[in-house]
């Protein structure tokens, strides 16, 4: 895929233009999002994405058209997981509603930072070393294994290493000072609740962008598709999370489809390698991987919503990669 300077950087500021279009509109002034405002923004994100898309589609053809789009729905479904995280981040330290959207727009452009670091890594990695397939697809299918084992369990923010680290040398205030991260009281310096709630919603991008950058890179390997595609499902991100936070308790079978869609991307990835080394192994084309994970996320949707019906008290979770760590200070 030929893409100038000049289209990256085009790519680039407008990206920026909608972050700090974001920024200067709906999250310039902290307030409670209703149904409304956020389906309108949400449907305006992926109106820009499906744009996008029918731009790559009609500019460099149907095979990397198909790609962006199957880039784009993998990301889209990996960042409603996101979401569960966020909610549980959000609810455990009790943030008061009108600060969400502040919270959801910094957890954005950390996660666009991180990503695009680990895009640029993957990109060189894959053009250095094929063997990077491999070890994508590894990683993949062992972080599918554990979503699997603990599809119905939730991550508890307040084990982070980083957030238990960080209590025990810088203290703490009990309430919210409006979006201050620390705060001075009688000549001391104090963090507030909501620096324990950055760090942890920066945490959370760290590990999701380790998952989401090899199982974008197993659909498509053009570093452009890559980073658009995680940009474009990224910055909708914070308006879905107020369309669906009633939402998502419902999809209970959500953490299953997406740990199944991990796996298929691993061995994707890793048939992609053999492929490459004998043409005799089969490997799997972006048009069955479209249709493969659209059908996976459609199953676990549908199967969530009868679960419900059926049984009332059922709650989706997040899930985790791995077993909850044992409490060591005691």
């Amino acid at each position: 895929m030929d893409v100038s300077q000049g289209l990256w950087a085009a790519l680039i500021v407008g990206i920026l233009g909608l972050i700090v279009l974001d920024f200067v509109t709906v999250s310039r002034k902290p307030h409670d999002v209703m149904f409304k405002e956020a389906a309108l923004w949400s449907l305006f994100y992926i109106g820009i994405a499906i744009a996008f898309g029918v731009w790559v589609w009609t500019s460099y053809g149907s095979t990397f058209g198909t790609e962006y789009f199957a880039a784009y729905l993998v990301e889209k479904s990996l960042s409603v997981d996101n979401l569960f995280v966020f909610i549980i981040i959000l609810t455990q330290f009790a943030v008061p509603s009108i600060y969400h959207q502040r919270v959801l727009l910094f957890g954005v452009l950390l996660a666009l930072i991180f990503r695009a670091i680990f895009i640029a890594l993957g990109a060189a990695a894959l053009e250095a070393f094929a063997f990077t397939f491999v070890i994508f697809g590894a990683i993949l299918i062992y972080t599918g294994y554990g979503l699997f084992k603990h599809w119905d369990e939730d991550p508890d923010p307040s084990e982070n290493v980083m957030v238990r680290n960080i209590r025990k040398v810088i203290p703490f205030t009990d309430d919210y000072h409006g979006t201050k991260l620390t705060i001075k009281e009688a000549g001391k310096r104090y963090g507030t609740p909501m620096l324990l709630v950055m760090i942890a919603i920066g945490a959370t991008d760290l590990l999701f962008a380790l998952d989401s950058i090899p199982a974008t890179f197993g659909v498509t390997q053009e570093p452009f598709l890559v980073f658009s595609a995680n940009a474009f499902a990224l910055l909708g991100l914070r308006a879905l999370y107020f369309l669906l936070k009633g939402l998502l308790d419902k999809l209970v079978y959500l953490s299953l489809g997406l740990s199944a869609i991990l796996v298929f991307i691993g061995m994707k990835l890793i048939l992609l390698y053999g492929h490459e080394q004998n043409e005799a192994i089969p490997k799997i084309p972006t048009s069955i991987s479209l249709i493969v994970i659209a059908s996976i996320l459609t199953i676990a949707a549908v199967a969530s919503f009868i679960k419900v019906r059926k049984d009332p008290t059922a709650r989706a979770h997040a899930g985790r990669i791995t077993d909850a760590p044992k409490d060591t200070d005691n």
